[in-house]
């Protein structure tokens, strides 16, 4: 059997090296490419069985439309989120597939990581003991036992987290437009509505997926309804949140203190080296320079259990579908 031929777009060392090791199992022909995929190099596709993409990657139509006539057959996306794929163009052209979860333990425990540090203001207090500055004013949390925490989306991420909040003796409720009623019954799990759960909430986090539906929904409407010195835990998708109106929640005073693994306009910073060049973009400027935020770069995932998981699980789903003809995790089930 001829070998199959892949181009993995937007790679990093650490893919690399956890795709090359898997890789001794399948024998797959791969060539690496630091850039994102683009039209300016969608040309490198051309004779290619498969294209690897990330989360940054943009896909529109017309890269679509290039694929396919480059005759790749699949487009395998190492990530679970796929709002960064023209989905609907791909129909009758291309297989996408995706890695539906490859580390829920991974995000999970990076967004309890979040509010404890931004809650017992961790950041702050390892910048003033490298400065020999061991003074405590301004380091002041709170007990998280006995608060109440919202979830929005009860997904598998979720379904991780909220038994732990629970060991913690925190109230967890939740909202999701499918509830998980079993789970509710199991944990204690109280679903509300979210207009029913912004007002009551001491933390409010985020693990839905970005739909046309839930676009911003984080909002200056939104934050209104928020109890005063709320925390904003999101390690889901960045425009879930309106990051204007975030902001002037900052600074009202309403929006305590923020934790954000993910961002709006991400692509053009996240997962690159920026130190060297201004910072153009006045909001995340703005927010990296609150006192009461944390802004990581998407890394809620990165474990070395979930990179192996990513490449072994984006290898299984190239292997069934060159091979098998399956497609367990496809996205654009009308092909």
């Amino acid at each position: 059997m001829t070998p199959i031929r892949i181009k993995l777009f937007s790679a990093k060392l650490y893919d690399i090296n956890s795709f090359n090791d898997i890789n001794q199992s399948y024998n797959y022909i791969i060539e690496y490419h630091e850039q994102a995929l683009s039209m300016k190099n969608v040309a490198l596709t051309k004779d290619t069985d498969v294209v690897c993409i990330f989360v940054n990657d943009i896909i529109n139509s017309e890269i679509i439309d290039s694929l396919h006539s480059n005759g790749v057959k699949i487009l395998a996306l190492r990530c679970a989120g796929f709002n960064n794929v023209d989905i609907t163009s791909a129909i009758g052209k291309i297989h996408i597939v995706r890695v539906p979860a490859y580390s829920p333990h991974a995000v999970a425990e990076y967004a309890l990581t979040m509010m404890l540090a931004l809650n017992r203001k961790i950041h702050r207090a390892y910048c003033r003991t490298r400065e020999d500055d061991f003074t405590l004013h301004g380091l002041t949390g709170f007990d998280m036992y006995g608060k109440t925490i919202g979830i929005i989306g009860t997904g598998k991420i979720s379904k991780v987290l909220i038994p732990t909040l629970i060991a913690m003796g925190m109230n967890v409720v939740a909202s999701d437009p499918y509830p998980d009623n079993i789970f509710a019954k199991n944990t204690g799990l109280k679903y509300l509505t979210n207009d029913e759960l912004y007002p009551i909430c001491d933390i409010i986090s985020l693990h839905c997926p970005l739909t046309k539906d839930n676009y911003h929904m984080i909002n200056s409407d939104v934050i209104k309804k928020f109890k005063q010195g709320i925390m904003i835990i999101n390690t889901g998708r960045g425009q879930l949140i309106n990051t204007t109106d975030l902001i002037e929640g900052l600074k009202s005073g309403i929006i305590g203190s923020a934790g954000l693994d993910v961002y709006e306009e991400e692509k053009s910073y996240f997962y690159e080296d920026r130190s060297d060049y201004i910072m153009i973009d006045d909001d995340l400027a703005r927010l990296l320079s609150f006192n009461n935020v944390i802004v990581t770069s998407h890394q809620g995932f990165f474990t070395k259990e979930a990179l192996y998981n990513i490449a072994k699980s984006t290898f299984e789903n190239i292997r069934l579908g060159m091979v098998e003809n399956i497609y367990p995790n496809l996205v654009n089930s009308d092909k």
